[in-house]
């Protein structure tokens, strides 16, 4: 039954996670059915209304394990999951899980999911639980090709079937380790990744002023030893790259609030594990600042440029 995926389950249907459920919806054999839950109903009508008959809504996360042998959780933090998972009256967890396979693909808190899997572990013994941030933003989950980070290693038992399921929704499945380890790569990588889109804006910055074409700046990163996936994919200067957030006025994307809310949870990881970070204390200044910034909230984290007073208005000066 789980190679066959005839009754899934997915909880969370934000930014990223209608597009993932999307894509089951689309690829998944006709038979099976997908079962879906999000605390905004709006958004299980939209679903099931494009996939009819296909999508059915669900009342609680209760509701979906009732029905499906493997469930997906895509919700924005720690204090999500518990509920979703630990609430006594509508949790999955208040129900016997049996042999199910429950895959969290939130990035939240090493500790929370930690306790999850405990929990699970003492009260479920028969079912698995696993960690699976992703990453690739919003287009990459409309266009199937997010990237999985999974807390298991390479011999898991389950990988086969976790891994088929996860490749109908992105195209990179990396297990990291043991419990929580997908986690902690995708903090790493958001850390990372937040610290380059701030570097890339005030180059980009310093290149403008200078009387420098941020495309053809963006050009010369690309071919030299400064080249990144933010500048190639999520540029954060308006009209480099079409379909960049940026150049649809920040729309989209991955919002500047959960760049702060991820920042700060690889911060908070650097400091219980001992790392010493030189860009850590700034680099969550400038996401909580921006988070808070009328022009900038709701959008796109690349936004961090406009923050920082990059002149989107490029084009329009004589002499660019």
């Amino acid at each position: 039954m789980r190679s066959e995926f005839q009754n899934v389950g997915f909880i969370g249907l934000g930014a990223m996670g209608k597009f993932m459920a999307e894509q089951l919806a689309m690829k998944l054999p006709e038979s099976a059915r997908i079962y879906v839950y999000d605390v905004i109903n709006s958004a299980i009508i939209d679903l099931t209304t494009k996939f009819p008959g296909r999508v059915i809504g669900a009342i609680s996360p209760k509701d979906v394990a009732q029905t499906s042998e493997i469930i997906i959780s895509m919700v924005p933090e720690g204090a999500h999951i518990r509920s979703v998972y630990l609430d006594e009256k509508l949790g999955i967890c208040s129900i016997d899980l049996q042999r199910r396979i429950l895959i969290d693909c939130s990035t939240i808190d090493i500790s929370t999911s930690l306790a999850v899997k405990q929990h699970i572990a003492k009260y479920h013994p028969e079912a698995s639980f696993f960690d699976a941030p992703v990453s690739g933003g919003t287009l990459g989950a409309q266009k199937g090709t997010i990237a999985f980070f999974l807390g298991c290693k390479h011999d898991e038992p389950l990988m086969k079937p976790i891994s088929k399921l996860l490749a109908l929704m992105g195209n990179n499945i990396i297990p990291c380790g043991g419990p929580a380890t997908g986690l902690g790569a995708k903090l790493c990588n958001n850390y990372l990744s937040g610290l380059i889109a701030i570097a890339s804006s005030e180059a980009l910055n310093i290149g403008i002023r200078a009387g420098l074409d941020p495309r053809v700046l963006s050009s010369v990163f690309a071919a030299g030893t400064a080249q990144n996936a933010i500048c190639d994919r999520f540029n954060p200067c308006p009209g480099v790259v079409p379909e960049a957030p940026s150049s649809k006025g920040y729309d989209g994307g991955f919002k500047v609030q959960l760049m702060k809310k991820d920042f700060s949870l690889a911060v908070d990881l650097a400091q219980s594990v001992g790392a010493t970070l030189a860009l850590g204390a700034k680099g969550l200044e400038t996401y909580d600042a921006a988070a808070d910034d009328p022009r900038c909230r709701n959008l796109d984290s690349r936004v961090v440029f406009r923050y920082l007073g990059g002149q989107e208005d490029w084009a329009e000066r004589s002499h660019i």
